[in-house]
């Protein structure tokens, strides 16, 4: 028990308020009704002891429980035994009350410790009746109220395990969303991965192949600018075989064949297919298109892909408007439904988390949320070089 005191243990303030109330209140009580009457304290010294005595057991209720109730009750017992039975003082009543309440909740009534305790409950109850002289109706009421406190201790322990384990269900929950989103970032980047390994390769190994055109072309008195353009088809050659080292093994082993490179210039065939499956899809095409860097137009064309599919997911809508808008120095792409499960249309967990992985590629931003009007829209914002 000393151990244990030691080891930095601290009262709650629940724990000091109540030893602060039963020793008060003892202290009161023995100098408060202190005479020679039968009803009176006739040593008040005694009673004011025990006060102090019960309210130090109160304050270490929360540790030792069961044996905390049993000195409460030698307490009784020495009080008794020093001033006589005269008098039964409150303050054992109620702080018996309070330790028996501690008792029932420190543990399962059916185990081995939670039966210590009951018996323990029922040894301080039999003394309460060894204090004065108790009619039926005395004892009956004693015995209701020490059942109530032993009865809401065990309440307060089941809704204190309860909670506990719906707060340790909902970190358990938490983790797994967590692990699950980034899981998905995951899947995406190497999704990512693949399509840019395609883009680039293929770019690079067309420019090795033109360098090597048109260092055939050359003469023999251009002997400069031949090792020159073998030198850049040896780099592209180099980078290639890199890239293959570096990315091929993000590809998926026995995947299908791959299909046609997605881009910008697919919308018309994507909103088609969209189109056959309910909504009507309108497409817009603001300011002065331009030819975008390859990745670019990729991630455009998946983050408008994702949200055409989100729409036909949850949105239920009617109608789906889609904007390209080329501005100076930036892409908006611009997805609107007016669908009326705008809270899941676009923010299908691991669709926006795609999403916002593309955009980001390209040092963009995308934002997603409900309009005013009570649809949904989607908005990725692409910085354009030059």
């Amino acid at each position: 028990m000393l151990r244990r005191l030691a080891v930095g243990w601290r009262p709650s303030r629940l724990d000091v308020l109540l030893s602060l109330a039963v020793a008060v209140a003892g202290l009161v009580e023995s100098f408060g009704r202190q005479g020679p009457e039968p009803w009176q304290i006739a040593d008040p010294f005694a009673y004011a002891a025990g006060a102090v005595a019960a309210g130090l057991v109160v304050l270490l209720r929360s540790m030792f429980p069961a044996t905390g109730l049993l000195v409460l009750t030698a307490i009784g017992w020495a009080v008794q035994a020093v001033a006589g039975p005269g008098y039964y003082a409150a303050w054992h009543f109620y702080s018996t009350l309070i330790l028996v309440h501690t008792v029932a909740g420190a543990a399962e009534p059916r185990s081995r410790r939670g039966l210590a305790g009951l018996g323990c409950v029922l040894l301080a109850y039999a003394h309460l009746q060894t204090l004065q002289s108790n009619d039926a109706a005395e004892i009956l009421i004693g015995a209701i109220f020490v059942g109530v406190a032993y009865g809401s201790g065990i309440l307060l322990r089941r809704q204190m395990d309860q909670t506990r384990r719906l707060a340790e269900q909902a970190a358990r929950l938490e983790a797994e969303r967590e692990e699950r989103a980034r899981w998905a970032v995951a899947q995406e980047r190497s999704r990512i991965a693949r399509e840019l390994h395609d883009v680039v390769s293929h770019n690079v190994s067309l420019m090795t192949l033109h360098a090597g055109g048109v260092r055939r072309l050359l003469g023999d008195d251009r002997a400069r600018e031949r090792d020159l353009l073998l030198a850049v088809e040896q780099a592209g050659r180099e980078a290639v075989e890199e890239l293959g080292l570096m990315l091929g093994m993000l590809r998926d082993t026995g995947a299908a064949p791959p299909s046609p490179q997605a881009g910008l210039d697919r919308l018309d065939e994507l909103v088609s297919q969209v189109a056959e499956a309910g909504p009507e899809v309108r497409l817009r095409v603001a300011g002065e298109p331009r030819p975008l860097p390859a990745g670019l137009g990729l991630s455009a064309y998946r983050v408008i892909q994702e949200a055409l599919t989100n729409v036909l997911k949850h949105a239920h809508a009617t109608r789906v408007d889609v904007v390209l808008r080329y501005a100076p120095g930036e892409l908006r792409v611009t997805v609107v439904n007016d669908g009326v499960g705008v809270h899941s249309a676009g923010t299908g967990g691991h669709g926006l988390i795609g999403m916002r992985e593309r955009t980001a590629l390209h040092g963009g931003e995308l934002s997603a949320g409900p309009t005013p009007s009570g649809g949904y829209r989607v908005l990725a914002v692409f910085p354009l070089p030059g």
